[in-house]
């Protein structure tokens, strides 16, 4: 975010049964169109809820999508920022804040390992 706040992506989870009876959790990120700030990025972006629609996103009795689709439209560009990280970030093995830290443009191919 453009102020370094959190934020939080729009979800869903789901725990169902496979055929031996087995309990399986799932989950999935929404995503959507890209805003202007990540359309030149990429095709398409995660949903990103705002304060104000997380009790809404949340809220386990709402069987309406219609109540919610309002939710996933693409975030406000100008709450956000962005800027170049290390290929790093590309390797699931690294999981750490170092994936998250700027990187001057000329140092992303040396910050592979």
């Amino acid at each position: 975010m453009a102020d370094d706040s959190p934020f939080a992506f729009a979800g869903l989870w789901d725990r169902w049964l496979d055929q031996d009876n087995k309990a399986i959790e799932t989950c999935a990120i929404l995503t959507t169109k890209p805003n202007s700030l990540v359309a030149d990025v990429h095709d398409r972006m995660p949903v990103m809820l705002r304060p104000e629609d997380y009790d809404l996103w949340l809220d386990p009795g709402i069987t309406d999508s219609n109540r919610v689709v309002d939710c996933l439209m693409p975030f406000d560009p100008t709450m956000m920022k962005k800027y170049p990280v290390s290929t790093r970030v590309n390797r699931p093995e690294n999981d750490d804040q170092e994936c998250a830290q700027e990187v001057p443009i000329s140092g992303i191919a040396q910050t592979l390992f």
